[in-house]
């Protein structure tokens, strides 16, 4: 890979292991990244697990967590030997340069950052500093591997522009070290809502289990969950304003089996709500069948998801080494 970069585009995605992701998380982002995986691009990908430390996990869980987040990623389809497969604390780098960062980042644009203030109020219990300075190891992650793109949601878009900020500013009093990385605009994943409230989007954190799907939930309840899913009292499939439940089931629908909205209302037309829940229902069974059959056999091979780990971290740390130099070289820092 490293042998290429300088032709291809480097893009940079990580995921925290806080949990098994929904069907939001992959109809509207992972489905992507094994295609982003196979085309013009060099990819590396993150299992993000020291931005999980500032919720404190269960040690246990975090450890069984983080290798399943890595079987998850493979299990997508991406290949291990064309693309960096990395566990972030895997790669201490990160750490490093995050604290350069974090002494070129002003106190007031940290603590004007909206997930600090919302989790802040979420959890009075535990405002710690790591949940302060998240967006500043977000932005060793991203600088570490001069990364051009970064596919990132509506809730992440100003984490990378105080990566940017950061950016221009070291660059501006050490000199050019860093390259400024953009959002990665690439297909279109479905903005898939709640089950049971459609007006908001699908989250694990949902205290009702109803309102997602996860990854790795078992066929009868992906079935269960869909057909006890909100809708209205028209029981006509059409998409239109007001009709919530409808719209997200269609897209949902859509996703999976590559239809179009107006194919999916000829389709159902003159049939109720019932056939299209079912309808719904076995195409997303469908699409994560392949899935969940190559995470299971991925989980069953713990040396081998080990050794790709071993791979990944060796990788993605020669990459990362080249750019902490630089930036410790131009800080002033004595080197070895």
């Amino acid at each position: 890979m490293e042998n290429t970069a300088i032709k291809k585009k480097i893009v940079l995605s990580a995921i925290q292991p806080t949990g098994t992701p929904t069907l939001g998380n992959y109809l509207g982002a992972l489905k992507n990244w094994k295609d982003m995986s196979e085309g013009e691009y060099d990819c590396l990908y993150a299992v993000a697990d020291l931005h999980s430390l500032t919720v404190r996990p269960e040690p246990a869980d975090l450890r069984r967590r983080t290798l399943e987040m890595y079987a998850i990623l493979l299990a997508l389809g991406i290949d291990p030997e064309k693309n960096i497969v990395f566990i972030q604390s895997h790669v201490p780098q990160h750490a490093q340069l995050s604290w350069l960062l974090s002494c070129c980042t002003q106190f007031g644009e940290a603590a004007r950052m909206t997930q600090f203030k919302d989790k802040s109020e979420k959890h009075p219990e535990n405002v710690n500093v790591g949940l302060f300075t998240y967006p500043i190891l977000m932005a060793a992650d991203i600088l570490l591997y001069q990364t051009d793109f970064v596919p990132i949601g509506e809730d992440q878009k100003q984490h990378l522009e105080i990566a940017r900020d950061i950016a221009e500013r070291f660059n501006t009093v050490y000199g050019n070290t860093f390259k400024l990385p953009e959002p990665f605009i690439g297909k279109i994943g479905a903005r898939v809502k709640s089950l049971q409230d459609p007006t908001q989007k699908m989250s694990k954190s949902d205290p009702n289990p109803k309102g997602y799907i996860s990854m790795l939930d078992e066929d009868s309840v992906i079935v269960k969950k869909i057909k006890s899913a909100v809708t209205d009292s028209e029981a006509k499939v059409r998409y239109a304003e007001g009709k919530d439940g409808i719209n997200n089931l269609m897209g949902i629908y859509s996703c999976c089996t590559g239809k179009t909205y107006d194919e999916i209302e000829k389709e159902f037309d003159g049939k109720g709500y019932g056939d299209f829940k079912s309808a719904v229902a076995e195409a997303v069974v469908e699409e994560l069948r392949p899935f969940k059959s190559e995470f299971n056999r991925l989980m069953n091979d713990k040396s081998y998801l080990t050794k790709c780990a071993e791979i990944g971290a060796e990788r993605a740390g020669r990459l990362a080494q080249r750019t902490l130099s630089k930036a410790m070289k131009k800080t002033g820092l004595f080197q070895l």
